[in-house]
């Protein structure tokens, strides 16, 4: 228990300081030239909201004709449940991911996610903060246990100590609707010089094994979300097949997950293949068809998603798994941070993603099907690692407040427009900027400065910003950030005579000088604990009654 707890505060530290190991994301990479496609894995390194009860006096007797009524409804509900089972549909997923130095309350983004009709999330951890605000919202919930706690995890006992922890103590009426729980992310990359090799099974094997010993195995299963790195170079889709270095693994890990009624998780960015190739025809990024295509025997591809996906499908039918479910775990087109990267060509990228696959069409290997996924990701992340690009905290469909960013016509939506988040506090309605007769000699210090310690990828080529803004907008816009990200706290704009509070908004076009979140923003979690509390109690009380009655 002891290393649980102490790789819990490195992840939590971590996840404010630096970027996390969960920054990272697969594809797999397609080359097009006059001559032949290529295939080839590519890395990168990137990472309902209740009341409160009251519990006042009960009365029995119509608790008695209550339990009549709902002996009545629950054949219905019952009924309706069985038809529903034999439909093939698909919910809506996102990944919500909380490396921001400033997050929404968890509540508020719950609320957020039902004012959207999204009905599942991924996590890349257990806070019990976010846990406690998904308990009672209906919300299909896959939790996260970090590389960090890979080690702690090929413990058996500190397993089933993380399981009861995180897991069963959530399962009650009205708690949290947890279907999955993905054990590490992306471990096999190569940038992790083998680092998790031999730590990602066991810590499979004994979470699964764990929740199956909590009677929790038939509703919750686990996965290991994998870069597209995990498997080998492949001219074609039909060649597709596992890494030669990880062979051995990559077979425990699947023979583990299909013995056990298990997904395999893959996280795909067409993005990327855009991004590291100028050449790459930029139309087969996306789901228009109206770009290249690629040949595969009688399979014809318009796209790269439906190539990557198709690339796995081929390596699991080689291994002998052909019929082993697929998670899409990762799948999204950031808005900032590169020229190919604005809200223009995420509104595309997504709103064509979910098209195609909604539409249940499925990919030229598995047609008809149902893909499962979720979207990367819900909200912009100002602490995640640069090192990939300066795109890296620009995912997000909603901004760090919780704003949508463009229209998205979601299933079961009636519009077009994403519904924003409601009750979100700010810091004063203030700005630092570059001071008037500023000595523009001394300036690039502190730019600099700011920069290190803020988020200025809006100001790179190609960004929101860099159209607008002349040495002096930099430095205003750097200097706000930083007075920003410290709370606007006293002496946080001065840079040595540099700066200046003004209460006029600098933004211009699409260059937007942000009000951070107030502090109390963060929320409470002896709050939350309490709520949590709260629910778990009504549950007993309500079955003790119904019982004695």
């Amino acid at each position: 228990m002891e290393a649980i707890a102490i790789a819990e505060e490195a992840s939590r530290t971590a996840s404010i300081s630096r970027a996390r190991d969960v920054s990272s994301a697969p594809f797999v990479l397609i080359f097009i030239t006059d001559q032949a496609t290529s295939f080839g894995p590519f890395t990168r390194q990137r990472g309902s909201s209740l009341e409160g009860i009251s519990m006042g006096r009960l009365d029995f007797q119509n608790l008695k004709r209550f339990k009549l009524q709902l002996c009545s409804s629950c054949c219905f509900v019952l009924l309706s449940w069985l038809l529903f089972l034999g439909k093939t549909t698909n919910g809506l997923g996102v990944n919500w991911g909380t490396q921001a130095s400033h997050r929404l309350p968890p509540t508020v983004v719950v609320q957020m996610l039902k004012d959207n009709r999204i009905d599942e999330v991924k996590l890349f951890d257990s806070d019990p903060e976010t846990l406690s605000a998904l308990a009672g919202s209906g919300i299909e919930v896959m939790l996260g246990i970090p590389n960090s706690l890979l080690q702690a995890m090929t413990d058996a006992g500190q397993a089933a100590a993380w399981v009861q922890k995180y897991v069963v103590r959530y399962i009650f009426n009205g708690g949290v609707n947890i279907k999955y729980v993905a054990v590490g992310n992306e471990p096999f990359l190569r940038t992790y010089n083998g680092s998790f090799i031999n730590l990602t099974f066991p810590a499979l094997r004994n979470i699964q094994n764990a929740l199956n010993a909590a009677n929790l195995g038939d509703q919750i299963k686990t996965t290991v979300p994998s870069n597209a790195d995990v498997l080998a170079d492949a001219q074609l889709p039909s060649q597709g097949t596992f890494r030669s270095d990880i062979f051995v693994q990559m077979m425990q890990i699947v023979q583990f997950l299909h013995q056990n009624g298990c997904p395999f998780t893959v996280n795909i960015y067409p993005f990327i293949s855009l991004y590291d190739d100028s050449n790459f025809p930029a139309d087969y990024a996306f789901f228009n068809g109206n770009g290249a295509s690629v040949t595969d025997g009688p399979k014809v591809y318009k796209n790269v998603f439906d190539a990557s996906y198709d690339t796995l499908v081929a390596a699991l039918e080689h291994a002998g798994f052909a019929d082993m479910d697929i998670i899409v775990g990762e799948i999204g087109w950031p808005t900032d941070g590169f020229i190919a990267a604005t809200r223009q060509n995420a509104q595309k990228f997504n709103q064509g993603f979910l098209n195609h696959v909604l539409s249940n069409a499925g990919t030229p290997s598995r047609p008809n099907s149902v893909i499962k996924f979720y979207l990367f990701s819900l909200l912009d992340e100002d602490q995640k690692s640069i090192e990939p690009g300066n795109f890296e905290r620009h995912w997000g469909i909603f901004q760090y407040n919780g704003v949508a960013k463009y229209p998205l016509s979601l299933p079961g939506s009636a519009n077009a427009a994403l519904a924003s988040a409601q009750g979100v506090e700010y810091l004063q309605q203030r700005w630092c900027v570059l001071a008037e007769n500023a000595d523009l000699a001394i300036l690039g210090k502190s730019i600099n400065y700011a920069c290190t310690y803020s988020d200025c990828t809006s100001l790179g080529y190609g960004s929101s910003c860099n159209p607008y803004l002349d040495t002096k907008g930099n430095a205003s816009y750097a200097f706000n950030q930083y007075f920003q990200i410290n709370n606007q706290s006293s002496g946080t704009c001065y840079f040595d005579g540099l700066g200046s509070i003004t209460y006029k908004n600098p933004s211009i076009q699409t260059c937007q000088f942000i009000v951070q979140l107030a502090v109390g923003s963060f929320g409470n979690k002896s709050m939350h604990l309490s709520r949590l509390i709260r629910l778990m109690l009504w549950s007993l009380i309500s079955a003790l009654v119904l019982q004695r009655s």
